[in-house]
């Protein structure tokens, strides 16, 4: 079996393996290993190739690995749209319950409804939003 194949054949492996573990270990390498295929594919001996699969883990994992990891841990406060809602606080206006009921959230009134189903929520209640339904705030208090 030709070399890049091998070669290959570990990038695949690796990339599955990071798919399992979502660590950011083994994508990485497995770039690096699709390098080493390419390398040989080229007809480098097999020195140039682990060569190659060293320089370019070493450098993937320094410079891919944190910006993945940016991407994956993306702090609240970056969120926007509806998503910046939730787990915002609320005021309740209007009686919330099951089915109705509206909150002032950031200085405009929302329609609402509980979170949870048996609850009822008096005007004047600080809630927080549990997560937005189309144009209703789910909360609780």
């Amino acid at each position: 079996m030709p070399d890049w194949v091998v070669w290959l054949l570990v990038a695949v492996a690796l990339a599955v393996g990071e798919i399992f573990t979502l660590g950011f270990f083994l994508g990485p390498v497995a770039l690096a290993a699709g390098l080493a295929a390419l390398a040989a594919l080229a007809g480098f001996g097999t020195e140039v190739q682990v060569g190659t699969l060293a320089v370019a883990s070493l450098a993937s994992l320094l410079l891919v690995r944190p910006i993945a990891r940016r991407h994956v841990h993306t702090p609240p406060r970056l969120r926007t749209g509806t998503a910046a809602l939730v787990g915002a606080s609320a005021v309740v206006v209007d009686r919330v319950d099951a089915d109705r009921g509206s909150v002032r959230l950031r200085g405009e009134v929302w329609s609402a409804r509980a979170f949870d189903a048996d609850r009822v929520l008096e005007p004047g209640a600080r809630v927080e939003v549990m997560e937005i339904d189309g144009a209703t705030a789910v909360v609780a208090d």
